[in-house]
């Protein structure tokens, strides 16, 4: 048996994943390896996975493949972050930029995991509390004014320098992973994953300052919402956790490598010129 004894499984909630599915168990099945997942994921198809708990998915994969897009890919790097353990982005729809392969290239690319023929792309994340509840995100953490309410007024002050006031829509705290996310929609620099860096964008600025802070990996940055400012809420990686009210502040702090994804042989930069479109310069005459 090669370094793959146990595959875990993380499955979009509606997209159909069968086929990846039954590809995995038939490989699996040719090496003697098994197969996990989460049993109301792997309950809605007829396969012969093992259903088991949270913690013993991640306790016992030896590599954990996310059947999705960027969001399962997301909720996958959060169910292992800290740990070691690899995780292979499987894309069941459209081109996102953290899924490595498409289903017709799993047994290869299973084949090369087994072999150790991959390399691995360190994924910084972002943690904060919301009252008293420690959050992890891979892409950002975002306070968003409600329609109809008050901006996000914040006042943003990095490693205890007080620096700016943003009037916004959003004021967004995302990692290099997330600077493709939210960040890139707000007008925030598209940033390497392998550069550790936090950056700190305003969305639909309403205040004269409207640039972004690219801040350095050891520099925690604390959010304070000021008094003039409507009720925000707290979207870690695109899901609401929690409300801030005019008073209340939260502070970030970066977690560099928290997740290990596989790659064999894609760029970021062909990722993000497919995904963006992006078509280069033109030439001068």
């Amino acid at each position: 048996m090669g370094m793959v004894g146990t595959v875990g499984l993380v499955l979009h909630p509606q997209r159909d994943s069968k086929k990846a599915i039954d590809t995995i168990l038939r490989w699996a099945a040719d090496k003697g390896a098994t197969v996990l997942g989460l049993p109301e994921e792997v309950g809605r198809i007829d396969c012969t996975a093992v259903p088991v708990d949270t913690d013993a998915l991640v306790e016992k994969a030896d590599l954990l493949v996310g059947l999705g897009g960027d969001g399962t890919m997301l909720r996958t790097m959060r169910l292992l972050a800290g740990r070691p353990t690899p995780i292979l982005g499987v894309n069941l729809g459209k081109l996102g930029f953290l899924a490595e392969i498409d289903v017709d290239e799993l047994p290869k690319t299973l084949s090369a995991i087994d072999r150790h023929e991959y390399t691995i792309e360190p994924r910084m994340a972002i943690r904060t509390s919301v009252n008293g509840t420690e959050m992890t995100a891979f892409n950002d953490i975002a306070l968003v004014r409600y329609p109809g309410h008050g901006l996000a007024n914040v006042a943003v002050t990095p490693s205890d320098s007080p620096f700016v006031r943003y009037s916004a829509d959003a004021v967004i705290v995302a990692t290099s992973t997330g600077s493709t996310a939210y960040s890139f929609s707000a007008g925030g620099p598209i940033v390497s994953p392998r550069v550790e860096a936090v950056l700190v964008v305003p969305a639909a600025a309403h205040s004269a300052f409207n640039r972004a802070l690219v801040l350095p990996a050891d520099e925690q940055v604390s959010l304070h919402v000021l008094p003039s400012s409507g009720r925000l809420a707290v979207e870690v990686d695109g899901a609401v956790k929690g409300h801030l009210a005019p008073g209340d502040s939260l502070t970030v702090t970066a977690w560099p490598g928290a997740a290990k994804v596989v790659r064999l042989g894609t760029t970021f930069y062909e990722r993000a010129r497919r995904k963006l479109r992006v078509d280069g310069s033109i030439e001068a005459d």
